[in-house]
């Protein structure tokens, strides 16, 4: 049986038995400020302990992913075609999930992550920001999408820097815990 460290209303839960998982979300091409904020996030995640968490392919996630092994993280690709062959991951995962499900694998992205970090972003990184709102996901966003919905603005944070960012995730997720 596992330990139990909190309580819930009336129920006890369980106490974390796996690694944060942080989920960079970004475009599959990007400018060189970019990467280098994109590497800084994913260096930021990998030193404070995380498993970085991203799409595997090019770009911000090649970036996040690289700047998290330089710092000896660990990283996992979710990537859209069922096999190397059809969607080959960038060379910084060291985990690739190769779905089978196209965009939709953006849901497995939000689900398996405990925080999301969206930087810069086209139509696929809006589709994770939202996905990653309905499902009640810690979002962070970089120099990503602004959003005013007939006039209400929802909250999600904004952050200038990569540290900023991972810190709004990290503040989050363990806010998230307490509850």
């Amino acid at each position: 049986m596992l330990p139990f460290t909190q309580q819930r209303g009336n129920r006890q839960m369980a106490a974390r038995t796996h690694r944060i998982v942080i989920g960079v979300m970004g475009p599959a091409a990007c400018d060189p400020d970019t990467a280098v904020l994109a590497r800084g996030v994913g260096r930021a995640i990998a030193e404070r302990g995380a498993v970085l968490l991203c799409g595997g392919r090019g770009g911000v996630m090649e970036a996040a992913a690289q700047g998290a092994k330089d710092a000896g993280g660990l990283t996992i690709g979710v990537l859209p075609g069922t096999s190397q062959r059809e969607s080959p991951p960038n060379p910084h995962i060291d985990i690739a999930l190769f779905t089978g499900l196209g965009e939709g694998r953006n849901w497995v992205n939000i689900c398996a992550s405990d925080a999301l970090i969206a930087i810069g972003g086209g139509f696929g990184t809006l589709s994770e920001i939202a996905l990653g709102l309905k499902a009640q996901k810690p979002v962070v966003l970089v120099g990503s999408w602004r959003f005013e919905i007939e006039g209400v603005v929802p909250n999600v944070s904004r952050a200038s820097s990569a540290i900023e960012a991972v810190g709004l995730a990290f503040a989050a997720v363990s806010a998230g815990a307490a509850r």
